[in-house]
């Protein structure tokens, strides 16, 4: 398994793999192939992005159960996923902070896999998913819960600036079916679940929203978030935990 990343340095953004402890700058996005540019850094020496740059963010709802049942949204499990869009104005990078905006009274906390796609993907079966997968990260679907019951449908709730917080690298090869998640607010924790349980697993998301819209390369899939969302506050901390990824922290401001 391989640890990508996007990051920026004095020269400008780019992408890069972790290797022996230091950053192999690559040519471009590898979601897309690319080579190495023969030039290292220090991870001390970079800042790092959000590791996607996709044409589009793609969010399913409700696909945990534990999360349905708190949900006052739903009262029964969804026959099919759940999707929205977050526009990709919404990214946020691994140490960024998410603002809280002043026309909302309620700003939650959601933590979820992140699927990055690695081929163009229009219709796919679900069996052959996985040939369009380039690798998995740890997303934090921030909402604002209050606007999102106002409005009904979720795109003010879920498209503000910084409310993806996406990182803090991609990982490729990753065993996805049954993989901890976690979120932890000011150290505490207050999400726990597994991969296994969600109610349409990584290969039946990916080849659903193939059959709505084609995917391409850099795309993020973003796979729902289990029981246990909360609210956040200003100056909390915020921290989506993956097992196999690693740890996404970001700063309420």
């Amino acid at each position: 398994m391989e640890r990508y990343i996007r990051f920026e340095t004095t020269e400008g953004i780019k992408w890069g793999i972790f290797e022996e402890g230091r950053i192999a700058s690559l040519n471009g996005n590898p979601a897309m192939g690319t080579d190495r540019s023969g030039a290292y850094y220090q991870p001390a020496e970079v800042k790092l992005l959000a590791p996607a740059e996709p044409t589009k963010i793609v969010c399913v709802g409700l696909n945990y159960r534990e999360h349905v049942k708190e949900s006052q949204s739903a009262t029964k499990e969804p026959d099919e996923p759940v999707l929205f869009i977050k526009p990709s104005s919404s990214l946020l990078g691994p140490g960024g902070r998410i603002i809280y905006p002043d026309m909302a009274e309620r700003v939650d906390y959601e933590a979820e896999l992140g699927v990055i796609i690695g081929k163009e993907c229009h219709n796919i079966a679900a069996i052959e998913a996985e040939d369009f997968i380039f690798g998995f990260t740890c997303v934090n679907d921030v909402t604002a819960r209050d606007l999102q019951k106002k409005d009904v449908q979720w795109t003010r709730a879920k498209g503000f600036d910084t409310f993806c917080p996406v990182g803090p690298w991609v990982v490729d090869g990753l065993k996805y079916e049954d993989l901890l998640v976690e979120s932890y607010l000011n150290g505490d924790l207050r999400q726990s679940s597994r991969t296994s349980m969600m109610i349409f697993p990584v290969p039946v998301l990916v080849s659903f929203i193939s059959k709505v819209m084609t995917l391409y390369p850099g795309d993020l899939i973003s796979t729902g978030t289990p029981a246990g969302i909360g609210p956040m506050k200003v100056g909390d901390r915020i921290e989506i935990r993956i097992e196999g990824i690693g740890s996404l922290v970001n700063d309420v401001a």
